[in-house]
């Protein structure tokens, strides 16, 4: 683990693996660790990135939008001196921020992979996040968990895997609050609608039928506006697939980069 100083900030860095490197950017409900069931088997072919983004880990608090967040990152694969060859797989917030990432910075990475991420919310899906991150200004993090719980997995999964729920709770009730609140905020401000079309990037995207974050026809929308994108609709799966189906995750990503 280290961090790295960009433009200011700190960046909470980790890698594994050797090889084609393969930059990770985890979700708003969820730091870096969401992926280490997965990070073992992807690591066994490439050199995978673990990035902490602003407010989790170590990371320190860089830009109050979605865009300002794929600056970020894209100053961050210039200073980690990673090639154009770098592919970016981004979950949740960041997918968000990858996909923002291709329209502003396209030319500093190859593939995108994007799970369980919009180009916009409808005004339905951006209250939630508003209510969070006014909840979260006013209580701290411990206010949203169980809210955050239930959108990142189905009722079923929740359930029958306790331990992991608890895990997945204590990690992000370790964010930043002030960051968090604000990576809300910018999520229900963002809209990449009009610049989908630009991105040249060869596109897989992923949906979990089950998401109640970010539903799949949602997602579909998303693979829709980016040209010659792929498109996989995951079953029985929620927002966080590198969680729920790991399996699943793994050979897709294989498949796409290979």
């Amino acid at each position: 683990m280290a961090t790295v100083k960009v433009n200011g900030a700190d960046v909470d860095v980790a890698h594994a693996g050797a090889g084609r490197d393969l930059v990770l950017l985890h979700s708003l409900l969820a730091d870096r660790s969401a992926f280490d069931r997965v990070v073992p088997t992807l690591a066994k072919h490439r050199r995978v990135w673990l990035i902490n983004l602003p407010g989790y880990g170590a990371s320190t608090a860089a830009g109050a939008s979605v865009e300002d967040y794929a600056d970020h990152i894209a100053a961050l694969l210039r200073a980690l001196g990673l090639s154009p060859q770098t592919d970016v797989l981004g979950n949740g917030l960041g997918g968000f921020i990858a996909v923002a990432l291709a329209c502003r910075h396209g030319d500093l990475f190859k593939h995108l992979i994007v799970a369980d991420s919009l180009a916009t919310f409808p005004p339905a899906g951006k209250e939630p996040l508003r209510m969070m991150a006014e909840r979260v200004r006013q209580q701290g993090m411990s206010a949203v968990l169980d809210a955050a719980i239930n959108r990142m997995f189905p009722p079923l999964f929740i359930a029958a895997n306790p331990k992991l729920v608890a895990e997945r709770k204590a990690a992000l009730g370790k964010a930043d609050p002030e960051c968090f609140s604000a990576a809300c905020t910018a999520l229900a401000q963002v809209d990449l609608e009009p610049l989908l079309a630009g991105i040249r990037n060869p596109t897989l995207v992923m949906a979990g039928a089950l998401d109640a974050a970010t539903p799949a026809p949602l997602v579909r929308r998303l693979a829709d506006g980016i040209a010659g994108s792929k498109f996989l609709e995951i079953p029985d799966c929620g927002h966080c697939p590198q969680l729920e189906k790991p399996e699943v995750f793994v050979n897709t990503v294989d498949e796409f980069l290979c």
